[in-house]
């Protein structure tokens, strides 16, 4: 079965080839916006799609021939994608691009070979010929690039290397090595193992600075330079703690997915959580989701099984020893005490046992 995994590097463009970058974020969002008016003006006209090819652009605008073409097409395709979730009803009206708010991103796909790692420090790339590169991390042989995205991120340039790989996943049902885990607001997770993962919660560690710069930037002129640059710093701390968060949860994903044959989790909307019982910055903080996400792919290309139990299952009301069902529980009530068996245990650890319990009854035998 084939299968795709993405490699992050960081690299390093000299001033010519930064500049040809950065003329191609210019380009690609051009030829995003015009393809989108042109489109946005026939379906205003007719009801019905209809997607002009960048090729068709190029007799009145000479400088889109300067940048990769297959960037371009890229663009195209991503227009028409934003039309089709329209009107299947996945997604809103597609939007334009904006020069100061939008990500700053192109992608260009490998076509004969055009796209590859020399001498471990180089990236080929179209246009760009060699371009230095931060080779951390080496991508196995047998894997073959299919296209690279470069992003532009508070001035440091990344390519995300996406590869396309055969590999026969031998399921591995064995429930010997089961693990429960159970939702944490301020730890991330409380395993039924007893064990907390113990998350940093970088961005409270760093809310207090975040927002002396933030009251920086309010006092002075908009769009000024010196506004731009604090806009700049605050940026630059924000990338700062999503790259902390993300290292440490691939670093704990790997761990688990080493260690345990299965992992069972509750299926929960986090989204309505952050905005029910207003802990949206909390939820955010500790990337369950994401988190979720790296253990998910991490078990599966090991041959492990990621199970998710029914989000209305009572694993807090439920006693892992007795299992009876208490009527009522406070979120405030940080210990579980049995009314039937007399069992007194914290309160996650015990929802923990239960999420265990009802993913080892799932498991293929």
């Amino acid at each position: 079965m084939k299968y795709n995994l993405a490699f992050k590097y960081r690299i390093y463009p000299n001033k010519e080839q930064e500049l040809l970058i950065n003329k191609t974020f210019g380009c690609v969002r051009f030829v995003y916006n015009t393809i989108l008016y042109a489109a946005n003006k026939f379906y205003e006209e007719t009801g019905k799609n209809k997607i002009i090819t960048p090729a068709s652009l190029k007799s009145e605008n000479q400088f889109l021939k300067e940048v990769d073409s297959l960037a371009l097409s890229n663009a195209q395709l991503n227009v028409k994608r934003s039309f089709t979730n329209f009107f299947q009803k996945r997604a809103k009206f597609p939007k334009f691009k904006s020069k100061k708010k939008s990500a700053k991103s192109y992608t260009t796909n490998c076509v004969n070979n055009s796209i590859r790692i020399e001498e471990n420090k180089y990236l080929v790339l179209p246009k760009l010929k060699r371009v230095k590169l931060k080779y951390h991390r080496e991508i196995p042989k047998n894997y073959r690039i299919k296209s690279v995205t470069l992003t532009n991120s508070n001035g440091n340039y990344y390519v995300s290397i996406l590869t396309e790989f055969e590999k026969e996943i031998q399921k591995n049902p064995s429930n010997d090595k089961v693990i429960g885990l159970d939702f944490s607001m301020s730890e991330l997770f409380v395993s039924s193992e007893n064990q907390r993962a113990d998350y940093p919660r970088y961005f409270r560690m760093l809310e207090k600075k975040l927002k002396k710069l933030q009251k920086s930037l309010s006092r002075k002129v908009k769009f000024s330079k010196n506004w731009y640059k604090q806009k700049m710093k605050i940026s630059k701390l924000h990338e700062y703690i999503k790259n902390c968060r993300r290292d440490f949860l691939h670093k704990l994903s790997k761990k688990l997915s080493e260690i345990y044959n299965a992992v069972v989790v509750e299926d929960l909307n986090m989204k309505g959580m952050s905005q029910a019982l207003n802990f949206g910055k909390s939820v955010g903080d500790n990337g369950w989701g994401m988190f979720l996400r790296m253990l998910e792919y991490k078990l599966m290309f090991l041959g492990k099984q990621f199970l998710k139990i029914d989000k209305w299952f009572p694993s807090s009301k439920t006693c892992s020893k007795c299992g009876n069902v208490k009527e009522e529980l406070k979120l405030s009530e940080r210990s579980y005490k049995c009314e039937c068996c007399g069992i007194e245990i914290d309160r996650d650890y015990n929802a923990a046992l239960n999420i265990k319990n009802i993913g080892k009854e799932m498991l293929e035998y």
